[in-house]
């Protein structure tokens, strides 16, 4: 995708610079080391901090928060940051919850809003559908969205950040709704000891189904790294593409993470 910078600070954590815009997803800035609670029994250690501080970031625009109830995609200095940042699109329940200071908006699936501002391209953004883990798990798991960007001067499709999901129907509707060039693919198959096998979040094969029907030109692996409760990291993710046909794997675009503090 011409004229997009992404860069990876870590987890979740993506800031993408397009149209004129400064985009931070799912902020999270806490140092490596404590252990978070994400209720129902399961918590996880974060092993690794992030590559970059919100005052090394500069100034956001806008913040993407697919959810703002686990700190592995909303941690307390990702938390601070909101103060600072204008427009923050997140799920209708997240929006309730951070109160309404500021420009905080709720979307649905399928929901469209537009960002707007001097000097900068019309950014319209729709929410994705997202299932954190597997059927029925909704009402434990909570409501999260993806988002696709979409702007004048896009020539092969949309930027889609998928957020925390498994390979569910909602999903699947993407490919048949929009065209997508550049996708930024949360991951790590998340699991808890509590839940044994079952997984909340894509695992390498999965991320291989999804991509097989959305044939982006572009695969931006994020948020396999960092965490306790990821049961697969890139090793696995690399595996799977590499037996994908059609040169999938060739695709797959993984950003550098500069060294940052790790336990």
């Amino acid at each position: 995708m011409k004229d997009v910078r992404v860069t990876h600070i870590g987890g979740p954590t993506v800031l993408i610079e397009a149209a004129g815009w400064r985009i931070l997803t799912d902020p999270t800035f806490d140092p490596p080391g404590r252990r978070y609670s994400f209720g129902w029994g399961t918590s996880s250690r974060k092993s690794s901090g992030p590559t970059l501080q919100p005052d090394e970031v500069g100034p956001v625009d806008v913040v993407l928060l697919s959810h703002e109830h686990h700190a592995d995609n909303l941690d307390d200095r990702g938390r601070a940051l909101l103060a600072e940042v204008p427009v923050v699109l997140t799920t209708r329940a997240g929006a309730r919850r951070l109160g309404p200071a500021g420009d905080t908006r709720g979307l649905r699936p399928w929901e469209e809003t537009g960002l707007e501002g001097p000097g900068r391209r019309r950014i319209r953004v729709t929410a994705t559908p997202c299932r954190h883990g597997p059927p029925l798990s909704r009402p434990i798991a909570g409501p999260v969205v993806g988002f696709a960007l979409q702007w004048d001067g896009q020539e092969h499709g949309v930027l889609w950040i998928t957020g925390d999901t498994v390979l569910f129907d909602g999903v699947r509707q993407v490919p048949r709704r929009m065209t997508v060039d550049t996708v930024v693919l949360h991951l790590g198959a998340v699991r808890f000891p509590i839940t044994g096998r079952l997984h909340y979040s894509l695992t390498a094969d999965e991320a291989v189904q999804l991509c097989t029907l959305v044939q982006p030109r572009t695969i931006v692996p994020v948020h396999y790294e960092g965490w306790t409760h990821f049961a697969q990291g890139r090793a696995a993710v690399e595996a799977a593409f590499a037996a994908a046909p059609d040169g999938l794997g060739e695709r797959l675009h993984w950003l550098p993470l500069r060294p940052a503090d790790t336990i």
